[in-house]
């Protein structure tokens, strides 16, 4: 049996990506872990963040996860800078951690993203799909969501409902 986590990067816990991610979750059974809770600095060459939440993050998910969705809101055309940093960061396991990052291999990804429409550019997941190939992880695919009027219609349920059967 597979067990899946979402990693919840926006910026507010409770905006429209977490309404998309809640519905996710609920109807699932998917474990949440929301990166705003969390401290993760950005990635340095010095390895300064070695006592942030990373390692043990990283650790966790590895250990406990064989499915990966990355949930974010579009900012500026692409992913928000809290995913950005934590994609970022998992340098250090190619870098430093080299046997736990190994572990990636295999696991599966997939990416979720949320804005105010149907309008997500081209090339938004390539970022996803290269860091799936690279890390030698099997990409499942995405999904563009929004919200309107403070709920998720129900084409876009029905497009999200579609897009889970793995």
């Amino acid at each position: 049996m597979m067990k899946t986590v979402i990693i919840q990067g926006s910026s507010r816990s409770d905006g429209d990506t977490s309404k998309i991610v809640n519905y996710i979750a609920t109807k699932n059974n998917f474990d949440v872990i929301d990166l705003n809770t969390k401290t993760i600095g950005h990635y340095d060459y010095e390895y300064k963040n070695a006592n942030d939440d990373f390692i043990g993050l990283m650790t966790e998910i590895i250990a406990n996860y064989d499915t990966i969705i990355f949930a974010t809101p579009v900012y500026w055309y692409t992913m928000s800078g809290i995913m950005k940093a934590f994609f970022d960061r998992i340098s250090d396991l190619i870098r430093i951690h080299k046997d736990l990052g190994r572990q990636l291999r295999g696991k599966n990804m997939a990416m979720i993203s949320t804005s105010n429409s149907d309008d997500l550019v081209k090339g938004f997941n390539m970022p996803f799909v290269e860091s799936a190939s690279y890390l030698g992880m099997n990409y499942l695919g995405d999904v563009h969501t929004w919200v309107e009027n403070d709920r998720i219609p129900k084409h876009v349920k029905a497009k999200i409902d579609n897009f889970l059967i793995f």
